[in-house]
């Protein structure tokens, strides 16, 4: 998704989001993230009394953000995604995966990850999620999360198909997104 992304060329417009739309917003995630309301992170993540930025980018993706740093992003009406940096911050905010040595480096250069990548020796199933759930990928061995994506089938089918794309990549370390700053 942000494979090609530049803040300069990929903006086609930026506003600055009403107040109703942010308690939108602020809904949305803590819906999708419930650590974020029960931490109280949320309020440091989105201020009530700070301006925030919307940027429309192509491919209709809608990128949030605050003095300058990319908070959260959505591809259409799907999910709010917390950026990397957020999740590197916050790692309990989102469900995470862990995948084996052989993903990284696929992974790290935007592929999806496929079932037997999550299930192999090595990888680790951290969460039961379902279909269409966003979470974080990190790699076997390693500390901070490395991709986030979108579920393709829920846990409980890629263990026992252990085929195709379990998990679809959205992004990842080194893309468009992480190098805006």
């Amino acid at each position: 998704m942000f494979k090609k992304f530049s803040k300069e060329e990929s903006f086609s417009n930026t506003n600055q989001v009403k107040s109703s739309v942010i308690r939108n917003i602020r809904r949305q995630l803590c819906d999708l993230y419930p650590w974020l309301e029960e931490s109280g992170t949320i309020d440091s993540i989105l201020p009530k009394k700070e301006p925030v930025m919307l940027a429309k980018c192509q491919n209709h993706i809608q990128i949030l953000y605050l003095r300058d740093v990319p908070l959260c992003f959505c591809h259409r009406d799907g999910p709010w995604f917390l950026t990397l940096r957020l999740v590197h911050r916050y790692p309990q905010a989102m469900p995470r995966l862990r995948t084996d040595l052989g993903a990284i480096r696929f992974v790290l250069s935007g592929a999806n990850i496929m079932c037997p990548g999550l299930t192999s020796e090595g990888a680790t199933i951290h969460d039961e999620l379902e279909e269409g759930k966003p979470v974080s990928i990190y790699g076997e061995g390693k500390e901070h999360a490395m991709a986030l994506g979108i579920m393709t089938m829920s846990t409980e089918a890629i263990r026992t198909e252990n085929k195709g794309i379990g998990v679809e990549v959205v992004h990842y370390l080194n893309d468009g997104l992480w190098k805006w700053n």
